[in-house]
């Protein structure tokens, strides 16, 4: 199919909010949105296996452009096949463009109008990245979606800076998006651009109007979760999205909790994925419909139960917080691959029920009812 085609269909759009549900089309199949992407850095999300992410149900998850560039390399990846043939995994990829980590190494990195050089924090050797090479590293991973190279600003950056970030950013955009226009025909992966614009309304207006005009098949709003206060977040996230077209999925980046999820949901956001849930699982932190459950806590001991009696996942039917904690104080290897599988599964059924909510007119109620519930707590 050609690069440029449409790969949103939107199915359902809820009356009282902007949720909707969909579906996008892309190389190694459909992707059923809203949808949750467990974060892959290495090209493996840590601690399960790619046949139990199967059987959990997800069709999209994301890798990391940079990490993958530096090790071991996008020459090796792609004479693998790519990243499907190099890791095995049948379902689509995402692949940020690295330029979120080049963000956070800002004593490592000089950015200017061409691209941006920066070290490496493995072995502080020097590389240079540009809009253009970022979209052929991401061609090498044959990636079904791929980010274009940004430039990420932190809360309670200056006006005048946020500007120039912008201004390159919108830069990179069309720089991006010709480069991905001359990949080699095989190459079916998808572009998306990003929205910046800092904290300032009047950047993320143009922002968005910039990336319209340059039509990238998906849009991402990025620039969150900087170091922002959570209302003001949510300010921006709602404001953003608000500005969004219909005909295009929305991808936010680095929302992986329920109360966030469901925001982002509420917004009309399609995708979103964000480390937590599996980094939490590994530290002990597991979710339930009735808040967070620390497994560490000594009232565990001797709790013979599941996780969460409403869970049908395979750790849910066959473990209990007992033993659960018994590898958890003893550092057991299990327990970071049942905490991580159960926590991933239990997103993946809430975006089933999402979907279902939406499909039937009620999205607001569940949204509310679980809410209601998850922030009762338990320890």
């Amino acid at each position: 199919m050609p690069k440029t085609d449409s790969i949103f269909t939107q199915i359902h759009r809820d009356s009282a909010s902007r949720a909707r549900t969909g579906i996008i089309h892309l190389p190694h199949g459909d992707v059923q949105t809203p949808a949750f992407m467990p974060v892959g850095t290495n090209a493996t999300v840590k601690a399960v296996t790619k046949e139990w992410l199967e059987e959990i149900g997800f069709e999209i998850i994301l890798a990391n452009t940079y990490h993958l560039y530096l090790r071991p390399g996008t020459d090796i990846i792609e004479q693998a096949g790519g990243l499907h043939g190099f890791s095995g995994w049948k379902g689509n990829f995402l692949t940020d463009s690295g330029g979120y980590q080049v963000f956070s190494l800002a004593d490592f990195r000089k950015i200017t109008r061409e691209g941006v050089k920066f070290r490496s924090h493995i072995d502080g050797s020097s590389h240079f990245l540009t809009p253009e090479s970022v979209v052929g590293l991401q061609a090498q991973l044959n990636s079904d979606i791929q980010m274009q190279l940004d430039v990420c600003t932190g809360y309670d950056t200056e006006w005048k800076k946020a500007r120039e970030a912008l201004d390159i950013t919108i830069d990179w955009t069309r720089r991006a998006k010709r480069a991905w226009l001359e990949t080699k025909d095989e190459y079916q992966g998808k572009l998306f651009g990003i929205v910046q614009g800092n904290f300032y309304h009047d950047l993320r207006k143009e922002s968005v109007d910039a990336l319209l005009e340059i039509d990238t098949p998906g849009i991402a709003i990025g620039g969150l979760s900087v170091g922002e206060p959570q209302e003001i977040y949510r300010e921006f996230l709602e404001s953003t999205a608000e500005l969004l077209p219909d005909d295009k999925p929305r991808y936010v980046m680095g929302i992986g909790t329920p109360d966030y999820i469901l925001d982002a949901v509420y917004h009309g956001i399609d995708i979103f994925d964000c480390v937590l849930p599996t980094r939490n699982a590994r530290n002990g932190s597991l979710f339930t419909r009735d808040g967070q459950l620390s497994i560490k806590r000594e009232s565990n001991t001797r709790d013979f139960g599941p996780i969460d009696p409403s869970c049908t996942c395979r750790v849910c039917r066959d473990y209990s917080r007992a033993y659960l904690r018994h590898l958890y104080k003893q550092d057991e290897i299990l327990f970071s691959m049942l905490a991580t599988f159960h926590n991933l599964a239990f997103l993946h059924t809430m975006m089933g029920e999402v979907r279902t909510a939406i499909a039937q007119g009620t999205f607001t109620e569940y949204r509310n009812q679980f809410m209601k519930r998850i922030t009762g707590g338990v320890s």
